[in-house]
């Protein structure tokens, strides 16, 4: 009998996301069971940027790397990630081929079901409210997870199967995040009372409010927590100030603005809320690495929408 490998395991995922991606343009392509989509990029140029919600990604061929905040987090087949709150990130494919495409397995997270088993399983619970972890880490993937994904991703071959099977799937897979190496912050997630927990609320509103003016105090006061308190967990758990996750906010969604609704620099700028175009420019060239119009142009001809 033969024991397959993590490595046998991220072959056969790679094939069956080939199959399923094969002939179409490089970006993530939803599949036909909810919450699971696969990422597929040929090219060390292509970079992404944007808003991420919680969710885990798989990675089975080439290699990536994200920018969180002044972190830079790098990771390739047989890792995997998962994101725990909405976070603002920058990723860049740093091994790809047009023979050797970078290849992902994304499935977005439900903290309900994680709420759901936590609250079936008593041991499960976080037992320090108090610390905080980052609402972002890499880790190797474990047999038991690979599993999972090959299991999920055989399903779109028998569609009359994913009713009934993709929830179960899922729901193990949820659980396998739960007791594996990284359980602590996905605990985090479900917790009541967790400074992850209360954190995530705060990003709600930031998001929701971010073209206004932010205080720290307000906020904080959101969060149950003192404003020195509440920064230093705000740090920990997304790896930046508040006015630096507000900043990147307004800044991807008036690169948006440019891009789909052809809006000029200095009216998305205003509409963002910035008082200052030379300001705009400046934090926008530093974010996305040249200056509003450059860089919108530079997408344009190059066909790049994310």
């Amino acid at each position: 009998m033969t024991i397959e490998t993590i490595a046998d395991r991220c072959r056969k995922l790679a094939a069956l996301i080939t199959r399923h991606t094969s002939g179409k343009a490089d970006g993530l392509h939803p599949t036909e069971i909810d919450q699971l989509d696969f990422a597929r990029e040929s090219s060390v140029a292509t970079s992404l940027h944007g808003v991420v919600e919680p969710m885990l990604v798989i990675v089975v061929q080439g290699k990536k790397a994200a920018l969180l905040g002044e972190e830079t987090y790098y990771y390739g087949a047989a890792q995997y990630l998962v994101i725990s709150i909405d976070l603002p990130i920058s990723g860049f494919i740093v091994e790809a081929t047009a023979e050797q495409p970078y290849l992902a397995f994304k499935l977005n997270l439900d903290p309900l079901q994680l709420y759901d088993i936590i609250a079936a399983e008593p041991n499960m619970r976080v037992n320090n409210k108090e610390t905080s972890v980052r609402g972002f880490f890499v880790s190797t993937a474990e047999v038991s997870l690979l599993d999972c994904a090959l299991r999920l991703t055989r399903l779109l071959d028998t569609p009359r199967d994913i009713r009934i099977l993709a929830p179960m799937i899922v729901r193990e897979i949820h659980y396998r995040l739960l007791i594996g190496e990284q359980s602590e912050a996905v605990r985090q997630i479900a917790t009541s009372g967790s400074n992850m927990h209360r954190i995530a609320s705060v990003l709600t509103r930031i998001k929701t409010d971010f073209t206004e003016p932010l205080r720290v105090e307000d906020l904080a006061k959101q969060a149950r927590m003192s404003p020195s308190s509440f920064h230093h967990h705000f740090k920990q758990v997304t790896s930046m100030s508040p006015l630096n996750y507000q900043k990147q906010l307004r800044l991807l969604e008036a690169r948006r603005l440019m891009m789909v609704e052809k809006s000029t620099a200095a009216n998305a700028a205003d509409r963002v809320g910035y008082e200052s175009p030379s300001q705009f420019s400046r934090e926008y060239a530093r974010m996305f690495g040249a200056p509003p119009i450059k860089h919108i142009d530079r997408l344009l001809s190059t066909g790049q929408v994310n």
